[in-house]
């Protein structure tokens, strides 16, 4: 494999399973690694929408947290990581990044393919597989 690796967090157990296989990958080959966060909300942009009413996993400090906490486990592991926070749904955050960067590889957790939500509500693997611009390891997670 040649080109970098994309992985997406939300700093749940199954994303950090994801994050570990993508550690391993970018080591393995000698691969950059950028990790992603997608803000589901930006509670600055939802009108109505007041600061004490935002959920912990959208808050700012806890994406810093949650990325500065996959870049310690990276750069012990030895791999050159570069972390990336956006707004908006973690799917499109990682296909971004990954056209950004000129991934060879996007690296996401299979969290959320089996529910019976996806078929409403979508979910960030599905769209990942689906709108990808280079190839897609799913990690087994459960």
């Amino acid at each position: 494999m040649d080109g970098p690796i994309v992985v997406g967090t939300d700093g749940s157990v199954t994303a950090r399973r994801a994050v570990a296989a993508s550690i391993e990958l970018a080591v393995r080959f000698g691969q950059p690694l950028h990790v992603v966060y997608g803000y589901p909300v930006d509670p600055a942009r939802e009108p109505g929408m007041r600061p004490e009413w935002r959920v912990p996993s959208t808050a700012p400090s806890w994406a810093c947290a949650v990325l500065a906490e996959a870049e310690s486990r990276a750069s012990e592991a030895g791999a050159r990581v570069t972390t990336h926070g956006r707004f908006g749904r973690g799917s499109d955050a990682i296909i971004d990044v990954a056209d950004a960067v000129g991934a060879a590889l996007i690296v996401v957790g299979d969290r959320g393919l089996r529910s019976k939500a996806r078929f409403v509500l979508g979910n960030v693997p599905n769209a990942v597989v689906h709108l990808a611009p280079c190839s897609v390891h799913l990690v087994r997670t459960s």
